[in-house]
């Protein structure tokens, strides 16, 4: 338990430490904006000390960040996602098949998938909520993209961006395997 407890308040330093060098202020300016003297800051900074809520309050309510972003884990530098890895969604008796490669989360507001249709292969997909918008980017084949009862085909490289909250079909034209990268943006909440 004592050991827990030395990893949090290790984890508060680095953190503040990280987001005052991150706005450029020194220990002197971070004291004026939170009232926390500059001697207990660098205490905190190195680990030296376990602060008590109300002076975390303090340093949040004067850096104006969330308490937990004092708190929470880093986030890895690097994510790896491998495309063999990635059991995909299938639709059309499997001729349309999405893998999710990057997956959603509240920091990003997007998720990518990359996206096989086999020869002949049409899909339709429902609409979205309201502001959600799609990319597309062609690696492979030729597809045929139509919404607004407007038709757009897209060959190796090309890329189209669309808001998709109305009914969108896409269509394999190519007479092999076609391959894109879909990357769906959703509003903020």
């Amino acid at each position: 338990m004592e050991l827990e407890h030395e990893q949090i308040h290790k984890k508060i330093g680095r953190s503040l430490q990280a987001i005052r060098k991150a706005r450029s202020l020194s220990l002197d300016q971070v004291a004026d904006l939170t009232g926390v003297s500059k001697a207990m800051l660098g205490q905190i900074e190195r680990g030296d000390s376990n602060p008590t809520i109300s002076i975390l309050w303090k340093i949040v309510n004067g850096l104006h960040i969330s308490f937990t972003s004092l708190i929470e884990e880093d986030t890895p530098q690097v994510n790896l996602f491998r495309f063999k890895d990635v059991e995909p969604f299938e639709e059309e008796d499997g001729q349309y098949r999405a893998f999710l490669m990057v997956p959603f989360d509240q920091k990003r507001q997007f998720e990518i998938y990359t996206v096989e249709m086999e020869e002949g292969c049409s899909h339709t997909s429902e609409p979205h909520n309201e502001g959600v918008e799609e990319y597309i980017l062609m690696t492979q084949g030729e597809l045929e993209v139509t919404f607004h009862q407007e038709t757009y085909v897209l060959s190796d490289g090309d890329a189209i961006h669309f808001s998709a909250d109305q009914p969108h079909t896409y269509r394999n034209l190519a007479k092999s395997k076609t391959m894109y990268h879909t990357i769906i943006v959703y509003p903020a909440v």
